[in-house]
């Protein structure tokens, strides 16, 4: 609901600070008072263009400000127009663009006018509406219908990426089997490259390295050797055990250095006996090194990236092999996922086509109540084909009008007048009542071309529907103000060659008079005799 607007410096605007209520609420006044400019104000808060030409003469800018009450929290919206046409915008104290203005403030507003952007208009929105009558059966099957509108589309993408996929398998096929051949010719295994490596050395200087095993071998134990010469000395220090621990302490680690040697002299023996000192052996390592290191040069640079190339080459391979059969399952599922998206959609029609009748009948009695007896509609429903269906469904829903009868129905934008359009907009939105979700309607033009009893039926349906929205009119006829919970009197003031729009509430007699001045253009007795009469009527209805 808007609360307040704020706006200064706008067209002939000076500045005007305006409270709205819930209910109904008539701005009203002579042409060219400034009524327009304040529809203007809130069509910029809307993210409506904004127009350098509309800031008013010898200002800098001009600002609009909004606060509008939304599900028990509040949005400020602010809009500001230099006079070299630049435009600045804030939501909350932050700074915002115009289509984030219009993406969160638009949906709050619905304004119809002869020359404002109408919702009604754009068959595009009449599904919606449709729905919006239809109630529960209606969005349940809407929220079906975008389910497996999402499923039938998550299962496209994965059958035309799988296709994709298996494409560029068989492109690569021939590649990738030559990979996996000539890597598994080696069947090299993790780490073999740094085992066989640390062989080289050994096989390289086997002979020197068994010598040496041999002699080292021989100078432990031979007679007269380590060994024997660690043992006698452990003998002589037995003799004389006991007497003196420092010298016992030492014994003992005579006899560990005894056990280390002997340990020493049968692993260079067994290593004397295990060394390779074969030139074949040697070439056959050398090789196979060469080999592995080749197959590191091209799919390396380490082993184990070249087990990881095999690993995914092999991967690739059976995966372009079961090609067929994945294919087969991607297309099934796609299939069912169709099948669904289409039983969707033709329950969401049925539903719509079901509802479509009772609506257009509801629809036209209201009309019929604002006086604009004959008037005909009827919803078209126009089949998409399978690729143009959109998330509203697999048909492209229209309202049709006809003024009188015998007149072919044709769509509201090519023959509705703003007058007429206004109308069938309060229609619509009564038959919509609480069903719909906007909660500020501004009426501009409603009334145009009306008097008496249509003007009455016009103010009285506008009271009706202000019972579930807040409802803000334009108008030039008492008959439709005096329905209005609040009334809003725009004048134009001239002091020398400036002028300037005032806006003023008024009530009691203030408003009575007003009234009187809006029917006979006087305040005559008989004038006010008869605004209090019309006043008292709509009272009753309030």
């Amino acid at each position: 609901m808007l609360e307040e607007l704020h706006v200064r410096d706008l067209a002939l605007i000076e500045e005007v600070w305006l409270e709205f209520g819930p209910g109904m609420t008539a701005l009203t006044g002579e042409t060219g008072a400034g009524k327009t400019a304040l529809l203007g104000a809130l069509q910029l808060l809307l993210g409506e263009r904004g127009d350098a030409g509309s800031v008013r003469s010898g200002s800098a800018e001009a600002l609009v400000e909004g606060r509008f009450a939304v599900e028990g929290s509040e949005i400020i919206a602010r809009r500001r127009v230099s006079a070299d046409g630049r435009s600045r915008c804030t939501l909350d104290g932050e700074m915002a663009t115009v289509r984030a203005l219009a993406d969160r403030i638009g949906p709050l507003v619905d304004l119809h006018g002869q020359h404002d952007h109408q919702a009604l208009l754009g068959a595009g929105t009449h599904s919606a509406y449709l729905d919006r009558r239809a109630g529960a059966a209606a969005a349940d099957a809407l929220s079906a219908y975008r389910a497996a509108r999402t499923a039938e589309k998550t299962a496209r993408v994965a059958r035309d990426e799988l296709a994709a996929s298996l494409a560029e398998a068989a492109r690569d096929a021939d590649y990738l089997r030559f990979v996996s051949e000539e890597i598994g010719r080696l069947d090299p295994q993790p780490g073999e490259d740094v085992a066989l490596e640390a062989r080289v050395p050994a096989l390289q200087h086997g002979e020197r390295l068994a010598e040496a095993a041999d002699e080292a071998a021989q100078l432990l134990r031979s007679d007269g050797g380590a060994l024997d010469c660690i043992a006698q000395a452990s003998v002589v220090l037995g003799k004389v055990a006991d007497i003196d621990p420092a010298l016992d302490e030492l014994a003992v680690r005579l006899g560990e250095a005894y056990t280390i040697a002997d340990d020493a002299s049968s692993g260079i023996r067994a290593y004397r006996d295990g060394v390779e000192h074969d030139s074949a052996a040697l070439d056959t390592v050398l090789s196979r090194l060469s080999l592995l290191a080749g197959l590191a040069k091209k799919y390396g640079p380490r082993l184990e990236d070249v087990l990881a190339t095999r690993d995914r080459a092999v991967e690739a391979i059976a995966a372009h092999d079961a090609g067929a059969e994945r294919t087969l399952a991607a297309e099934t599922r796609l299939e069912e996922a169709r099948t669904d998206l289409v039983a969707a959609a033709e329950h969401l029609e049925a539903v719509r086509t079901a509802a479509a009748p009772v609506f257009v009948a509801e629809l036209g009695a209201a009309v019929a109540d604002l006086c604009m007896d004959g008037a005909q509609f009827e919803v078209s429903f126009t089949p998409l084909a399978f690729e143009n269906w959109t998330g509203d469904g697999s048909h492209r829903v229209e309202f049709l009008y006809a003024a009188a009868p015998g007149q072919p129905v044709r769509p509201l934008a090519r023959i509705a007048s703003g007058g007429e359009l206004s109308r069938v907009m309060l229609a619509l939105k009564g038959v919509l009542g609480e069903a719909d979700t906007v909660g500020t309607l501004v009426f501009d033009e409603v009334d145009a071309g009306l008097g008496g009893t249509a003007a009455r039926s016009v103010g009285r349906r506008l009271a009706e529907l202000a019972r579930t929205h807040q409802v803000i009119v334009v108008t030039h006829l008492a008959q439709v103000a005096a329905y209005a919970d609040t009334q809003l009197v725009v004048s134009k003031a001239i002091t020398g060659d400036s002028a300037a729009t005032h806006v003023v509430a008024v009530t009691g007699e203030a408003r009575t008079g007003e009234i009187a001045r809006m029917l006979s253009g006087n305040d005559s007795e008989t004038s006010l005799a008869h605004a209090r009469e019309l006043l008292g009527e709509a009272r009753l209805l309030r």
